[in-house]
């Protein structure tokens, strides 16, 4: 690959963001047509509304200076029929000479049939490698999870001070993190379709869980509390703004009293019962992959962490640090509850990915390394 193709790829990736909040739960896809002299004749991405793919608005876009062309994409092009025929058949069709792909289509359906295709067919493929095609997989890897487990991806974001405290024990007015990291997470809630966090982090922050960075969506950032006997008050700020957009996880221990009048306000009510009492998290994953919920961002306090970590459902963690430290044995750490008793045992992470945010402030992102199976969906 050419350093042109590096900068065409790039295109491609940044087209493919632009479709976060409009595309799931497909993948968000760029597209661009790049003539045998060197100039781009089409470009497009996918819109879920919009059903064409990126693929063929840009090689609508490009009409017959796709002959002969190169199409340059941040994903592998489909191979198989969804709501709109294989985009394989339209490159074919317009007569595009190479494809470069950014990413592999991890989605079992296809993973490298697309590109078996377009070979056979006589069409150039290449697939990039290194940051190019990893940054290109981290893109879209809750719609691989997802196609691949029907569950969302689940990610714990925790704001903490660099000694690992989320709260004092008394005055906890302002802020621990700068107003350009909690733009940067705004950025990333509106990379997700739903966002939960716990009735004790309601009860505390009367939260709003909203995405506001003014960015167009197809659907609202559908927003979970887990509240097993609910206890959520009605006049907090999450009851008083629904829009057919809060989704209350409860037991069947909550009185039938305290349903009816957040049904009255069309807020969804789900019992997920657990032999534990509270709330049964897999089946509520399961709950929202049915509901084609492909990415699921956790912000809880202490409690509700330990148990998304002790449950195993979480896949990453985004953990966002603020140059302070708090100490004290009474300050909150990030987890709480019984954790592990021995360091041989503690919840392990991997891939671990630096983020610079803001002067002296960072985030880490990685993965978490979940021993047991999840229960099948």
């Amino acid at each position: 690959m050419t350093p042109q193709d590096h900068q065409w790829l790039e295109r491609a990736l940044d087209l493919a963001r632009s479709a976060y909040g409009l595309a799931s739960p497909n993948p968000a896809v760029g597209a661009i047509v790049v003539d045998t002299t060197g100039k781009a004749v089409g470009e497009g991405a996918h819109a879920y509304e919009g059903r064409k793919h990126a693929e063929v608005v840009a090689l609508e876009q490009a009409g017959g200076a796709a002959r002969g062309a190169t199409l340059y994409v941040s994903l592998e092009p489909c191979s198989t029929q969804g709501r709109t025929p294989p985009c394989v058949d339209a490159v074919l069709a317009a007569g595009i000479a190479r494809v470069v792909a950014a990413s592999r289509d991890r989605n079992p359906a296809v993973d490298g049939s697309g590109f078996a295709l377009l070979r056979q067919n006589g069409v150039e493929v290449d697939e990039a490698a290194g940051e190019l095609a990893a940054s290109a997989q981290r893109l879209n890897e809750a719609f691989f999870y997802y196609a691949r487990t029907g569950r969302p991806l689940v990610t714990l974001k925790t704001a903490l001070t660099l000694d690992g405290k989320i709260a004092a024990p008394d005055d906890n007015t302002g802020w621990i993190t700068s107003d350009k990291a909690r733009a940067h997470v705004q950025q990333v809630r509106h990379r997700h379709d739903a966002i939960m966090t716990g009735i004790g982090t309601v009860h505390a922050d009367d939260c709003l869980l909203t995405d506001r960075t003014g960015l167009p969506r197809r659907r609202a950032l559908l927003r979970v509390i887990a509240d097993s006997l609910l206890r959520i008050p009605l006049n907090s700020r999450l009851v008083e703004s629904v829009s057919d957009d809060l989704v209350i996880a409860t037991t069947s221990a909550a009185g039938l009293e305290k349903r009816k009048p957040l049904v009255e306000r069309n807020i969804t009510v789900q019992d997920f019962d657990s032999p534990s009492g509270r709330v049964d998290l897999h089946a509520l994953l399961g709950w929202l992959g049915e509901r084609e919920v492909t990415s699921l961002m956790i912000e809880g306090g202490a409690k509700l962490n330990w148990a998304v970590l002790e449950a195993g459902i979480v896949n990453k963690v985004l953990l966002y640090y603020a140059p302070k430290i708090l100490g004290g044995l009474e300050s909150l750490p990030m987890v709480g509850g019984a954790g592990r008793r021995s360091r041989s045992g503690a919840i392990r992470l991997e891939n671990l990915r630096t983020i610079p945010v803001a002067v002296d402030e960072f985030a880490v992102e990685a993965d978490v390394i979940n021993d047991a199976p999840a229960p099948p969906s």
